[in-house]
């Protein structure tokens, strides 16, 4: 479905379908009145923000007048208003820098998607039904006061509980706040393929709890361990516009790329030198490369003693792990290490990165220390060429909650699970929160959330989790709100991404962080917060910003569609700091060899389920446009597929397009297979996104979901879920079936489209 065809049938296609019946006094068309007046047929570019990751890219968004299909008061009718055209990267933002990828080029589904929750609905079945009918919003949000005043009365904070996707941002901090003056326990944050592994590595090595920011352009050799970070890893975009700059933004200079992984990535297909590993070994090759630079004197044992002493408690020195050492524990020969060593000191400035399925194993903290350990060797750290960590914007005082420890989806299932009566009386689900269908099934998740009394979701679609509210209270589109972000990671300067509405909302729906606040103050004995609605918090926390000599700097932020500028205006310039005394580990720390979920002898492959170019972690199935994207590697389309070897496949009898079926301790599915020579022998690999049960017309029912096979492993030293240290067996089913679909390929007969 093309961009035109789909605006055409969300926004002016129904008002035809209407009008042709209008002589039914059922089927009479309601037209309101427009809220604002634009110039027909004239464009504007308006400032926002593109949500569906933690990259925080700034876009614009070209709107202009159109008809568009609305629900006002509960009346479904078609109103004149300005519409959002297209979105593109916007020029003068240091992370999106012009450019935006794929998945936010879809974004402008989710305003138009037909089947988004248009006003407050109250479930009338039995729960994961999606029986509900439509309430009004002083009902809903009646109700929701009520459940928080009787947990109130009894004096029991503690059962209210949160679920959210962690976004750096004050939509986040206004929710820590929340629930920080309610006495309730801190929000549950939720996201299957985080990369808090390596924000607890930099911690540990170098002070800062964030993801660092690569100097590509400047760099000479980049050795990548697992991150694709020109498809879907950090910050894409803006690790895009470097990488150009790396190859061909220097006269008589092209920067080389190594990537080490298992599966060949779009990263890994960019690169000069692809580099298979056995999974979890990583960290064994990043030492391996550190021994050959000390031993060889390619590197100063001083630096050598300077690079471990930023690991507080690390055990043994950088000089084990010979190569051969290394050659056994990885597959990867040791003359290749010794070369790739000399590589990394010939061609500096030479940075290392890690991320991705690098991280997700039991060792994954050994492995990302390992690899910060490499660049504090190589001299990486802080200089041209190297890796930095992006200025941040602080909290402000007003939104600062206390700091408290951190929950996870896993232990808030665990205590649902353990406890009768639940401890958890009321649950409120953030939009886009879908751990039912993302977690692994030994969480029991869906078991657990079955068990809360009362749960409210700000969903804008139903999904596996959102369905099993009591109330849904959808959430604007971003599009039609206030939208904020602070990025972590993609510029040298401090960036926080600020835009107004681009559009008028669509339907009855409102902004999470105003019905918050609106809540906050119906309840019997109101919540102390400072302010009345989402804007006026925003206006309180930038109110600061440096300003112009045209304006004060919140109107120059709302303007441009936020705030950059040099460090020094908001912390201290300099080097990453070493982790203070207090912040660093109190036990010696030693590199560990990674752990497995299932026998050797009867699962004798790695499962790798990757995120998706298309749906990321499954978030986005639900637009149409991305289940058109193919592939960018293997060009597979619309559903699930099984990626194997050639030579596996061969030897197990597998042609391509074949069902297969690979099974795990936790149970099994079945798939098409794809004959993929980018991928270990002794690996399997599945992209997450399809299988979903409940997710609009366009994702329900299609394919198949991997992470109903992982088994429950966790870093052992940070109790990340670690979602690439599965083991499985597979086996061939039957022929094709007709479910593989190759955009560069034989064309099979393509499965229902679900329009």
């Amino acid at each position: 479905m093309d961009r035109r065809s789909f605006i055409q049938l969300t926004a002016v296609g129904g008002t035809s379908a209407a009008l042709a019946g209008c002589g039914n006094p059922e089927h009479q068309i309601l037209r309101f009145i427009p809220d604002e007046e634009h110039v027909p047929g004239v464009a504007e570019w308006k400032p926002s923000l593109c949500p569906l990751c933690r990259s925080g890219c700034g876009i614009l968004v070209r709107v202009m007048e159109g008809d568009a299909e609305v629900v006002r008061g509960g009346q479904a009718g078609v109103m004149r208003m300005g519409l959002a055209k297209k979105l593109e990267g916007h020029p003068a933002h240091p992370i999106s820098q012009g450019a935006l990828c794929v998945r936010g080029q879809a974004a402008i589904q989710i305003t138009y998607h037909p089947d988004r929750i248009r006003q407050p609905l109250r479930r009338v079945g039995p729960r994961g039904s999606g029986q509900f009918e439509p309430a009004s919003w002083d009902v809903a949000l009646g109700v929701l006061a009520s459940e928080l005043d009787r947990i109130r009365r009894a004096q029991n904070g503690r059962a209210l509980a949160f679920l959210k996707r962690p976004r750096p941002s004050r939509r986040d901090e206004l929710v820590d706040l929340f629930l920080e003056r309610f006495g309730a326990p801190p929000a549950v944050a939720f996201e299957l393929f985080t990369d808090d592994v390596l924000r607890r590595a930099n911690l540990i090595s170098f002070g800062r709890e964030q993801l660092p920011t690569f100097d590509l352009a400047e760099a000479r050799t980049v050795v990548c361990f697992g991150a694709d970070f020109l498809g879907t890893w950090n910050s894409p975009v803006a690790q895009s516009a470097a990488y150009g700059r790396l190859r061909q933004g220097r006269s008589g200079i092209r920067g080389r790329l190594v990537q080490i992984e298992a599966r060949l990535s779009q990263t890994g297909a960019n690169a000069d030198e692809w580099i298979p590993i056995r999974p979890g070994t990583e960290g064994a090759l990043a030492l391996g490369l550190a021994h050959v630079l000390l031993a060889s004197g390619l590197r100063p044992s001083a630096e050598g003693a300077r690079a471990v002493a930023a690991i507080e408690g690390w055990s043994g020195g950088l000089r084990e792990h010979t190569p051969a050492d290394v050659e056994r524990q990885t597959g990867i020969p040791a003359a290749r290490i010794e070369r790739l060593a000399r590589d990394l000191v010939d061609g500096r400035p030479a940075v290392a990165i890690v991320g991705g399925p690098a991280l997700a194993h039991t060792n994954g903290l050994a492995t990302a220390l390992a690899v910060n350990a490499l660049n504090a060797l190589v001299g990486s750290v802080g200089e041209p060429g190297g890796l930095a960590f992006m200025p941040r914007f602080p909290a402000t005082e007003s939104s600062r909650p206390p700091a408290r420890p951190p929950a996870s989806v896993d232990k808030l299932a665990a205590s649902l699970l353990g406890a009768n009566p639940s401890p958890v009386e009321v649950l409120l689900v953030d939009d886009g929160v879908n751990p039912v269908f993302a977690a692994p099934p030994a969480w029991r998740v869906r078991e657990a959330l079955l068990r809360v009394p009362f749960i409210a979701s700000f969903g804008s679609f139903l999904d596996e989790t959102s369905s099993l509210a009591d109330w849904i209270l959808p959430d604007h589109s971003f599009l039609e709100s206030w939208v904020e972000s602070r990025p972590e990671s993609g510029a040298s300067v401090a960036v926080a991404t600020i835009a107004r509405p681009v559009v008028r909302p669509l339907h009855d729906t409102r902004a999470m962080p105003d019905v918050l606040l609106d809540v906050a103050a119906r309840l019997e004995q109101p919540l102390d917060l400072p302010w009345k609605t989402f804007e006026e918090m925003l206006a309180a926390a930038y109110g600061s910003l440096p300003s112009t000599p045209e304006s004060d700097g919140w109107s120059a932020a709302l303007k441009q569609g936020g705030w950059w500028g040099p460090p020094e205006q908001l912390e201290p310039k300099g080097r990453p700091r070493q982790a203070a005394a207090d912040e660093r580990r109190a036990r010696p720390f030693a590199p560990a060899a990674p752990q497995f979920d299932g026998d050797p002898a009867d699962y004798s492959f790695h499962f790798l389920p990757y995120a998706s170019q298309a749906f990321l972690d499954g978030s986005l199935a639900h637009l149409p446009w991305l289940q058109e994207l193919p592939d960018v590697v293997t060009t597979a389309m619309w559903s699930s597929w099984v990626e194997v070897n050639p030579q596996t496949a061969a030897r197990l009898g597998i042609a391509q397009g074949d069902i297969v079926e690979i099974a795990s301790t936790q149970g099994s599915v079945r798939a098409p297979a794809v004959l993929f020579p980018g991928i270990a022998p002794d690996v399997v690999a599945m992209p997450v996104g399809q299988g979903h049960q409940t997710f609009t017309r366009y994702a329900s029912g299609r394919g198949v979901n991997p992470m109903r096979i992982l088994a429950p492993m966790a870093d052992a030293e940070t109790g990340a879920f670690a979602w690439a240290a599965t083991r499985v067996r597979i086996r061939r089913i039957s022929g094709p079936t007709g479910e593989l679909v190759l955009f560069a390929g034989e064309m099979r007969e393509r499965p229902d489209e679900r329009r």
